[in-house]
């Protein structure tokens, strides 16, 4: 791979994924998320992740798949009631749950790629629970959490129309969180749906520069089921 040529195939962009990384998956209720790229992490067989994404996904869609085969030891989400499983597996104990707000999520990810310590928000002030163990600090009278920033060792992203030098174009809504995570992890590879030449994407609609992209792969798109508990 070269830096003007940054198409890949899927399992050289998974190589280095080992037991313990933290990974930020793109997507929302699956819509967004890398299809392709979450298989191949599942059959890798790597485990005791951390992940950040912005809910839980389904059983068989986005993430699901990672947290019913039991792969995920930490998830950062705004939520995960779309997936029974992670619910059973929060309550068991089997699997940490941290729940951010969707927007505080979104601005922790986009300080986390800014290269600032965190954010200042009254999103959760007056509850003790969402307070606890953070910090506090008073502007104008007013107080604040402190949220710290999030970042990853990988991003696993998901784009409609990628060029060869990994800028990326999103479809709409499943556009969601994934600049964001693009450029708030350590190393980003983007799962797209067409892989053009360069030079054919119109500069004013790229969205993800290739600068925050190591490797593009082409999306093989749902082909899979995974039977869950």
């Amino acid at each position: 791979m070269s830096i003007f040529h940054k198409q890949i195939d899927i399992h050289e962009a998974i190589a280095d994924v080992n037991d313990e990384s933290v990974i930020m998956f793109g997507g929302f209720g699956g819509v967004g998320s890398p299809p392709s790229l979450i298989e191949a992490i599942l059959e890798s067989g790597v485990k005791e992740l951390t992940v950040i994404c912005n809910d839980a996904g389904f059983p068989e869609i986005g993430i699901g798949p990672l947290i019913v085969h039991r792969r995920v030891k930490r998830l950062i989400a705004s939520h995960i009631g779309s997936n029974p499983v992670a619910g059973r597996q929060m309550t068991d104990g089997t699997l940490e749950v941290e729940f951010s707000p969707q927007g505080t999520l979104a601005e922790r990810i986009r300080a986390g790629g800014a290269g600032l310590g965190g954010i200042l928000t009254d999103i959760g002030i007056d509850n003790a629970t969402v307070c606890e163990n953070k910090e506090t600090v008073t502007i104008d009278g007013k107080p604040y959490l402190v949220e710290k920033a999030l970042t990853a060792d990988f991003a696993f992203v998901s784009a409609h129309t990628a060029d060869e030098f990994g800028n990326l174009t999103y479809d709409k809504t499943a556009r969601n969180m994934n600049p964001l995570m693009a450029a708030a992890a350590e190393r980003t590879f983007a799962e797209a749906v067409t892989i053009v030449p360069a030079g054919e994407l119109d500069s004013e609609h790229i969205v993800t520069p290739g600068v925050f992209v190591e490797g593009v792969v082409q999306t093989e798109g749902v082909k899979w089921k995974w039977a869950w508990e």
